[in-house]
């Protein structure tokens, strides 16, 4: 009988040593996880919670990016560095009037650039004519409709670069 107490006890102590050692593991990962945040950078919930008002880049509606063409491509480099939105956020859903929505994240704050590559993979695919209003008009923040996503507005034809008008008011 003093043997069955043995094993038994020896069984329940071997036990606490293998459970214990996962949530140290888990532990760690959440740590690592948190230091990845980058203060000034909010979760779009949150502003809502606050009622904190959120500005949408100006310089998405002179892009006149085609929807189906890499971000890359586009000559205005510095307005792709720009944050999406005042305040920063990390995450970000864009809705298309008819239905679709794409999701931009960046934990250092969402940019005008991870927009455009969050839409981009949804529509490198399509061909020019397939696509109704192929050129991106602009963002916009209705808190009226939904605090946590930005409406995309898109037209049929870019507007002229700023430099060709002048050209031709010249001659």
């Amino acid at each position: 009988m003093s043997v069955d107490v043995a094993s038994s006890s020896a069984a329940p102590a071997a036990a606490p040593e293998l459970s214990s050692s996962p949530p140290e593991e888990s532990t760690k990962k959440g740590h690592r996880r948190a230091s990845s945040s980058v203060p000034g950078v909010f979760n779009i919930t949150d502003l809502e919670k606050e009622g904190k008002e959120i500005e949408v880049a100006k310089e998405t509606q002179r892009l006149n990016w085609k929807l189906n063409t890499s971000p890359a491509t586009l000559e205005d480099k510095e307005a792709l560095k720009k944050p999406l939105t005042i305040p920063p956020v990390k995450k970000i859903d864009l809705h298309f009037p008819l239905g679709l929505e794409v999701t931009a994240r960046n934990m250092k704050g969402v940019t005008v650039k991870d927009a455009l590559d969050a839409i981009y993979k949804q529509y490198k695919k399509k061909a020019d004519d397939e696509l109704e209003n192929p050129i991106l008009a602009g963002f916009e923040w209705d808190k009226e409709e939904s605090w946590t996503r930005l409406i995309v507005h898109q037209k049929k034809e870019g507007a002229p670069a700023s430099k060709k008008k002048s050209k031709k008011d010249e001659d």
